[in-house]
């Protein structure tokens, strides 16, 4: 650590030991105004003081915990709806979407079964196995050439 950058000119030359014993004037910043409001409201003369007060050490505590802290459930709850949707969308350079100012929003094969997603999605099967049927077949109900 560069102590020059933390405590005026005349305590340059001091150890850690030393400026911990030195008035709070001794770091940078600190004006004799405040060092007096710091004497009147919590009792501190020197850096060693200012570092042990009680109210530093617990706000240090409450900080380091917070980023250690894990994220609420429902935020992170929010944040995986939020991304399921985006996931679902399409993207913004989709032509057709633009074009008819439509916003679509797709569902991956994963989400939803597909089968079930249509309230006549068995008529639907039937009618496509019905006209795959018809076209294997000729004009007089005979197989055509080619087809099983």
């Amino acid at each position: 650590m560069n102590i020059q950058i933390i405590v005026n000119d005349q305590y340059h030359d001091k150890c850690f030991r030393e400026l911990a014993k030195e008035p709070v004037t001794a770091l940078r910043g600190v004006t004799q105004q405040q060092a007096d409001a710091l004497q009147q409201a919590f009792g501190i003369t020197s850096i060693s003081d200012l570092a042990d007060l009680e109210l530093v050490r617990w706000a240090r505590a409450i900080r380091t915990m917070a980023t250690a802290e894990s994220e609420p459930r429902d935020a992170a709850a929010k944040e995986s709806l939020i991304d399921d949707a985006v996931e679902m969308t399409f993207p913004a350079s989709d032509p057709v979407a633009i074009e008819s100012s439509i916003t679509r929003i797709e569902v991956a094969p994963d989400k939803v079964d597909a089968s079930g997603d249509h309230q006549a999605a068995s008529s639907i099967e039937a009618s496509n196995e019905q006209a795959m049927g018809e076209r294997a077949l000729g004009p007089g109900g005979e197989r055509k050439a080619g087809t099983a």
